[in-house]
């Protein structure tokens, strides 16, 4: 099991991911589509899951990948990837990998922008047509930020913001897919003084910060009335926040058998639930926690747990349109 001191540590270290294990908790059954990654700490790295009705879950794609995402329409899959690749010296970004979860059937886009830039594309535009990606250079900082690709072949790269030697990777889109909402951090993934959460439109134009300083997520979602955009905090805590930055306010998570730390989150399609990677106390007065994908809806309340992970599970989406 988990002890809250490794709960926090894997919530500030999730770009890393860091797994501890424990043993296995019966989950609660959910419907929906909800893809994640989990970590395989034999190879030091994930893989794509889906989760089925009955709590159970089976893997999506025989690669490693990571920020699955699914498309609009709610057939298809896109994560990157380095398609098993150990050196990659020669590209050093990923693969966008498109995936049919219903026959496991999927083709790659083969990475763009180098050796100027290294990008990594897997979140879909509102109506499919584009990628938004993580851009950056180890040896020209000034080159990294927010770019823009084509979903049908890759091409027609775009620059749409500038991290100013710092970070950025793009976490939502607006539900009319005007503008844009991304993480600003240090270079090494984690926050400072100097990172905060940002929307832009998507000519680049009025870039603006909706956080504090120092707050900073590389993964939350917009809601589908356009009203919210949520994420985590640092320390697992959940907030939403108006895209004009005000209206902060924190989503409180709890079990029967105490407070929940989350991370990694998103709304349901039709916006009334969220979905998250979850750690909730046992309960049984041992101090231990469990882990893995959970639900709960939009106002904290009815956690219940969709996996139970026999390492950590995380970067959870939920698929298919409104109902």
């Amino acid at each position: 099991m988990k002890r809250l001191s490794l709960v926090l540590a894997c919530l500030t270290t999730l770009v890393l991911g860091w797994a501890p294990t424990h043993g296995a908790v019966a989950a609660t059954p959910s419907i929906g589509k909800i893809v994640f990654s989990r970590y395989h700490p034999a190879i030091d790295d994930n893989f794509l899951y889906i989760a089925r009705p009955d709590g159970t879950a089976r893997k999506l794609f025989p690669f490693p990948a990571g920020s699955p995402n699914w498309s609009p329409d709610g057939t298809r899959v896109a994560v990157s990837s380095g398609l098993g690749q150990i050196d990659c010296s020669s590209t050093c970004a990923g693969f966008t990998v498109i995936i049919d979860p219903s026959d496991g059937s999927w083709h790659a886009l083969a990475p763009v922008g180098m050796p100027e830039v290294g990008t990594f594309c897997s979140l879909w535009s509102p109506d499919g047509t584009e990628f938004a990606c993580e851009g950056g250079n180890d040896n020209h900082h000034s080159r990294n930020g927010v770019y823009l690709i084509r979903s049908s072949d890759g091409g027609g790269l775009r620059r749409l913001t500038n991290a100013g030697g710092m970070s950025d990777t793009p976490i939502a889109w607006s539900p009319d897919g005007s503008r844009l909402v991304f993480g600003r951090s240090d270079g090494n993934g984690g926050c400072s003084g100097r990172s905060a959460i940002y929307v832009v439109n998507l000519d680049g134009t009025h870039e603006h910060r909706i956080t504090p300083w120092g707050w900073c997520d590389n993964h939350g979602d917009w809601s589908n009335d356009g009203r919210w955009i949520a994420f985590e905090r640092p320390g697992g805590s959940i907030f939403v926040v108006h895209p004009n930055g005000t209206g902060l306010t924190r989503v409180p998570l709890f079990t029967s058998a105490g407070r929940v730390f989350a991370g990694d989150v998103s709304w349901s399609p039709n916006g009334t639930k969220l979905v998250m990677l979850a750690f909730a106390p046992i309960g049984d007065g041992s101090g231990d926690y469990q882990e893995g994908i959970a639900t709960a809806h939009a106002d904290g309340s009815h956690v219940k747990f969709v996996t139970v992970s026999p390492t950590f599970d995380h970067e959870a989406d939920w698929g298919g349109r409104p109902e």
